[in-house]
């Protein structure tokens, strides 16, 4: 299956490296494709190094206005010509989508990605590697909007917060062999 992995372009702490590191060996290992951002620095560098070394097939999708940051040696990479157009690559390639610590940036794809579940686009699995708690705050806003009534179903049909690495792979090949969705009751579009 295509893994896309969302994360960071920085250079971070090695508590969110240690982990991401190990989530692209996971993916190779478990003999899928690790899709990701395609630049060759921060974490995405991180990923793309640990799935190589582990055996496994990486994809970039890169954006021309940064092209010369694509990794060289993938083996595949993609140049879209804007953000929206790599968005929508990453997504179009994913089975399943992985979240990793990471900024702006990271939040902007993610966000995308689960407005596109709620309106039934699609019905991929997305998780959070929630990395030395680098998501409980974003992980609390989600749980108060679900209470409030923000989400026409149930939060758990949108995302899962793994707090390892093993943990979100587990999560992902059991939602890739049959997701279902469920309107909630008493729920209007949010």
């Amino acid at each position: 299956m295509n893994i896309t992995v969302f994360c960071s372009v920085q250079d971070v702490a090695e508590r969110y490296t240690a982990a991401a590191r190990e989530f692209a060996t996971l993916v190779a290992h478990g003999g899928h494709t690790l899709v990701w951002g395609g630049s060759n620095y921060g974490t995405m560098r991180t990923i793309a190094d640990a799935a190589q070394r582990a055996g496994g097939k990486i994809v970039g999708v890169s954006v021309e206005p940064i092209r010369s940051r694509a990794r060289p040696n993938a083996d595949e990479m993609i140049i879209a010509k804007d953000w929206p157009e790599r968005r929508a690559t990453l997504l179009a390639r994913a089975d399943a989508v992985a979240v990793l610590p990471g900024g702006l940036g990271t939040l902007d794809e993610i966000t995308e990605v689960l407005e596109y579940k709620k309106q039934n686009i699609h019905n991929k699995p997305v998780v959070f590697l929630n990395a030395d708690g680098f998501y409980d705050g974003l992980s609390m806003q989600f749980e108060r909007m679900d209470d409030e009534g923000f989400f026409p179903r149930a939060l758990s049909e949108y995302l899962f917060f793994a707090t390892t690495p093993e943990e979100a792979m587990a999560y992902i090949e059991k939602m890739v062999a049959g997701p279902s969705l469920s309107p909630r009751a008493g729920r209007g579009r949010g």
